[in-house]
Formats: structure tokens, sequence, C-alpha cells
């Protein structure tokens, strides 16, 4: 899995690519505590390039939510489709999560 980031609006957007899966997920948790840490509560987790999420890859998403939340800070989702989209609607991650289209409609108004 690839990860780039960038700060946009007050909002850290995490551009994934590839699959978020058992081999990485921890990895990927590990970085979103410690960018919440740094102070940037305000993740936006950009799926259009991720091709594959396991179920791993859905509990590190809520351990990330969860210490957003205790940081007066929030996660969001955007760009979904195919399987992603799939996984995270059968989950009902999409009932707990805000998911919005695409990063400008996630950042737009500035910080959360």
């Amino acid at each position: 899995m690839n990860v780039s980031t960038r700060d946009e609006n007050g909002f850290w957007v995490i551009r994934l690519e590839g699959r978020l899966d058992i081999g990485n997920a921890a990895e990927f948790e590990k970085a979103c505590l410690a960018w919440i840490d740094e102070g940037r509560p305000n993740l936006v987790l950009d799926f259009g390039a991720l091709e594959y999420i396991s179920s791993a890859g859905l509990r590190s998403i809520l351990a990330a939510t969860k210490k957003a939340k205790a940081a007066n800070g929030s996660l969001s989702l955007c760009s979904l489709s195919g399987l992603v989209a799939e996984v995270i609607s059968i989950s009902g991650f999409d009932s707990i999560l805000t998911v919005f289209e695409d990063v400008p409609q996630a950042t737009a108004g500035g910080q959360a």
C-alpha cells in the first residue's frame, strides 16, 4: 500500500493506494494515531485508489476514528468505489462515518 498525505483546508488528507489489509493495517493505524497526536485531528481518508480493504483495515479506521473524536476532531471517508465501497456498506461503516463523494466535498468549509 502506498500512502500520501497533504494538508487541505485544515484537514489532513490521506490518500491510500493498493490494499489495506492484515499486512499493513497496524502500521496504518499507528500512522493515523501519530498524525492526530501531532495536532492533525481532522482526517479525510481518500479511497479513490484503494483496491481492497479487510476487516483488519476496518479496525484500524475505527481506532483512528475514536482517537480523532477524543481529540475533538473527525475522520471521514471519500471517493469510495467498487469492492471497497461494498465492504464499507456491508460492514455498516457508512452509517457510523461520514462519507463524501470526493476530497473537495470532504474538505469544504474548513476544519470540522
